[in-house]
């Protein structure tokens, strides 16, 4: 799993490195990773490194630092680099003191004398610094058209929920130091491409990760040699109905196509769904469509009083249920059947939903707000978004950056439905089969936006089409 670490912690497993090393010893090694990077980079972009061009924008912390003296390294490799200070009396002084003896320019920072760069590098605030960049600081990021290479966190983005305020930085590469922060999960857009550089630090376990591909790959269910359609999972789907007989179609689609298990449709659109997929076992009510390991219910179903006792029969059963949609709405108005529930339940709302279940909006901390709902209802909580957040009531939480926001489109939350729901029945716990499923469902939307020679919109059909190819990928990275 890739671990997150929130700010504090990383500054705690700093402090015993700190005492134990001769002074500067940990920032100079920060500083080799960040110019090696940067190096990388500006060989990748013009073709040389000697010769080229860079820009520190230098404020008055340790990331100001880190930045003056990569800023030395890179002078020994015949670049020519300009510090452009902030703060000039808060500036790193040894740091300021080597650049300058390498033969680096300084100049204090103003708006107009930024140069022309081949590279800017962002070392204005560090972990330690809150709230949007300053005015000045703004003005000098605003005239930017260089690449931007961050320093540990882009400035002006909240290193432990990625909230942004204000004015911030939006860089093309974040080098992070020791240990990934919250941050580069939450706020991957302002990040860009993360490269982690090891400094030594001994952490702890983080309550906050993602898997990677091989590990979804691995452990996402195939048929065994003693296997049969009951063994492998079956998921019932309740989904759908006169008024919205799509949700129901590609919900069971997706639950069709995540595994090879066996999907039971209840309710109103059974003929729709029979008609596009006509392995599953369909059934006009939830109390006609026999067994199941799992539930999907909501997508499309209304909220009737009609859908609020066939929601009150599914989350009666004593097995893993996922609440998605109109079911979401439901346990807005009244929450009791969801309350207390002692088999594994998971809830999937957007921001519009969360804040009808909770009385306000996710907000700026969108991870303490999924970790507050998964406490206050004793449930598992799956945020959707760019960065989807899937909390367990322990307050342990999945992330899945989807890279890009092509999943956002009507249907899409239908299918996100099916999947995880699938992979629910196959007995995987709630916590990674919503992870696993979250992010086979972003990649299926990845590669639906890309088939072609250009990105291009997609719609829920086009992305159910590529579960398959998306789960096969996944595969292959766990083979």
């Amino acid at each position: 799993m890739r671990s997150y670490h929130r700010s504090d912690r990383v500054r705690a497993a700093e402090a015993p490195l700190l005492a134990a090393l001769p002074d500067g010893t940990l920032m100079r090694r920060a500083a080799y990773g960040l110019a090696r990077v940067v190096a990388t980079e500006l060989a990748a972009r013009t073709g040389a490194v000697a010769g080229r061009r860079v820009s520190l924008l230098v404020g008055s912390g340790d990331n100001g630092g880190d930045a003056l003296w990569a800023g030395v390294f890179l002078r020994r490799r015949g670049v020519a680099v300009t510090a452009l200070l902030l703060d000039p009396d808060r500036a790193h002084p040894a740091g300021l003191a080597a650049l300058r003896a390498a033969g680096g320019r300084v100049r204090t920072a103003t708006a107009g004398n930024l140069g022309d760069p081949d590279l800017v590098l962002d070392g204005i605030v560090g972990i330690s610094g809150r709230g949007a960049l300053r005015p000045a600081a703004a003005a000098i990021v605003d005239e930017i058209t260089a690449p931007i290479v961050a320093v540990d966190t882009p400035s002006g983005v909240d290193p432990d929920t990625g909230a942004v305020d204000g004015p911030a930085v939006t860089a093309t590469v974040t080098v992070a130091f020791g240990a990934l922060k919250p941050v580069h999960a939450l706020a991957a857009a302002r990040c860009g491409r993360i490269e982690l550089v090891d400094i030594g630090l001994d952490l702890r376990e983080s309550d906050l990760v993602a898997a990677e591909p091989a590990e979804i790959g691995a452990i996402w269910p195939t048929p065994g040699p003693d296997d049969d359609k009951y063994s492998q999972g079956v998921v019932g789907v309740v989904a759908g109905s006169a008024t919205y007989p799509g949700a129901g179609v590609l919900c069971t689609g997706a639950a069709v196509a995540a595994t090879s298990g066996m999907v039971r449709y209840a309710g109103t659109a059974a003929a729709e769904v029979l008609a596009r997929h006509p392995e599953v076992v369909a059934a006009t009510s939830f109390a006609a469509a026999g067994r199941a390991q799992a539930w999907v219910v909501g997508p499309g179903g209304g909220t009737d009083p009609a859908a609020a006792r066939t929601l009150a029969a599914v989350l009666a059963t004593d097995l893993p249920v996922l609440v998605d949609a109109d079911g979401l709405s439901l346990l807005a108005r009244d929450p009791s059947p969801v309350r207390g529930r002692s088999a594994p339940t998971l809830l999937t709302p957007h921001a519009g939903e969360f804040a009808r279940l909770t009385g306000r909006a996710p907000g700026p901390d969108r991870l303490a707000a999924v970790r507050q709902l998964a406490a206050d209802w004793g449930v598992h909580v799956l945020l959707k978004g760019r960065a989807t957040l899937i909390a367990r009531p322990d307050g342990h939480v999945f992330v899945n950056d989807a890279g890009g926001s092509w999943a956002s489109t009507a249907g899409a939350g239908d299918l996100l439905a099916g999947i995880v729901g699938a992979l629910m029945s196959s007995g995987m716990p709630v916590d990674l089969a919503a992870a696993a499923g979250a992010r086979a469902h972003t990649l299926a939307a990845n590669l639906a936006a890309h088939d072609g020679d250009a990105a291009a919109p997609v719609s829920a059909s086009a992305i159910l089409a590529q579960l398959r190819a998306a789960v096969r990928a996944l595969r292959a990275h766990g083979s």
